[in-house]
């Protein structure tokens, strides 16, 4: 029994004097996206070609903050012709129609003007005066002439020869008188769009158009009666354009006028129209709370269209110069911003930094980086993975 019990003691006091096994030594892992301390990554250029990894360096740079917001396209208000008729008559025909695109002067519609007419026939009965009056100073002229003869060689009294020379005087007179009428009936129907040939004036006169540009209302048809203060044609030159946005009462005291906007519409999605603020409503819509803001546009070629809606991009009073790099390489680790900044062929650093303002996928780097530095933005995420994964292999 002894014997056995001073075998058992032996074997225990072997086991808690054994010395522990050690654990094999781990290589340096071989894979390309070891870490070889926390706050550097080592990946092969292999790996990052696999990823697609990109770097940019960061630089100084100004950041101007956008405010976007829709509108549309609409005529500029002074480039908007309200064309009337300038006498009084019935629409004979009309030559255009709502967008056609017309020329300066060309005839948008024909009428047959009761104006004219009436002045055609105070022209006939003037002129028909002064045949009269014409005739009569030329009976006088000679009436005249026949009395100084005879009161020379007194067969009449002289006064007869001063009344006859008084009546030619008047007659004289009349003529004068006569031929500013006419004159005035003439100067009327040139107002009116006619000839000076009043003798044989034709009562048709057309409605012309007073600059190039597009019709964009269009009320009148055959067999109308028309009055001076009928609005017959509304002709729009859009060379130049509004594009009118509606910002609203919270954003307005970040927007100035006399800045350039940016402009883009859905018809033309890669192409960029630039305009200038030149107007920023006084008033609010007190339904939206909204005030209006039109900016103007050079329209040479005639790409924006009366009524599109367009995305306007107005700069804000926010401009700052200062490192910026792309957002997309902004990446959160812990909480905290970091980039990874490239310190060799095969190795980044994680930095955390401070971030400023975000424009345009763009951000502003306060602290923790310098000008000059290369920064990851393409394969930003998988070198944050792999962070990741090693601090909860750690924590294992």
């Amino acid at each position: 029994m002894n014997r056995i019990l001073t075998f058992v003691l032996t074997l225990v006091l072997a086991a808690c004097t054994r010395t522990p096994e050690k654990p094999k030594e781990e290589s340096p892992a071989a894979e390309p996206f070891g870490r070889q301390e926390k706050s550097v990554i080592a990946m092969s250029e292999k790996a990052q070609g696999h990823i697609g990894l990109m770097a940019v360096t960061a630089k100084v740079q100004t950041l101007t903050e956008y405010l976007q917001v829709t509108g549309t396209v609409q005529p500029i208000g002074s480039k908007v012709a309200h064309v009337r008729s300038i006498s009084s008559g019935r629409l004979i025909s009309v030559q255009v129609k709502v967008g056609d695109r017309i020329a300066a002067n060309d005839a948008l519609a024909t009428f047959d003007s009761t104006d004219a007419s009436e002045i055609a026939s105070q022209y006939q009965v003037s002129r028909s005066e002064l045949d009269k009056l014409n005739l009569q100073l030329s009976v006088a002229k000679q009436q005249s002439e026949r009395n100084r003869q005879l009161a020379e060689i007194g067969a009449i009294p002289r006064k007869e020869y001063d009344l006859s020379l008084a009546e030619e005087k008047s007659i004289a007179a009349s003529i004068d008188t006569q031929q500013k009428v006419i004159t005035g009936i003439r100067v009327r129907l040139q107002r009116l769009g006619f000839s000076e040939d009043a003798a044989s004036v034709s009562t048709l006169s057309s409605v012309r158009a007073p600059f190039a540009g597009i019709v964009i209302k269009a009320d009148a048809a055959p067999g109308e009666m028309i009055r001076p203060e009928d609005e017959l044609f509304q002709i729009a030159d859009t060379s130049q354009v509004w594009v009118q946005a509606e910002v609203f009462e919270k954003d307005l005291g970040r927007i100035q006028a006399d800045q350039i906007a940016s402009i883009q519409v859905d018809t033309y999605a890669d192409r960029e129209f630039l305009g200038k603020v030149t107007y920023i409503s006084d008033l609010l819509d007190p339904q939206t709370r909204t005030a209006r803001v039109r900016c103007e546009v050079a329209n040479t070629d005639g790409l924006l269209k009366l009524d599109m809606f367009a995305t306007v991009r107005l700069p804000t009073k926010f401009k700052s110069q200062g490192i910026a790099i792309p957002s997309e390489a902004i990446q959160k680790v812990s909480g905290k911003d970091v980039v990874f900044v490239r310190t060799g062929a095969t190795t980044f650093e994680q930095r955390p930094v401070q971030i400023g303002k975000i424009i345009q996928g763009v951000t502003e780097i306060l602290s923790g980086l310098q000008a000059g530095e290369a920064v990851v933005t393409q394969g930003a995420f998988h070198l944050k993975s792999i962070v990741l994964g090693d601090e909860i292999g750690e924590e294992d």
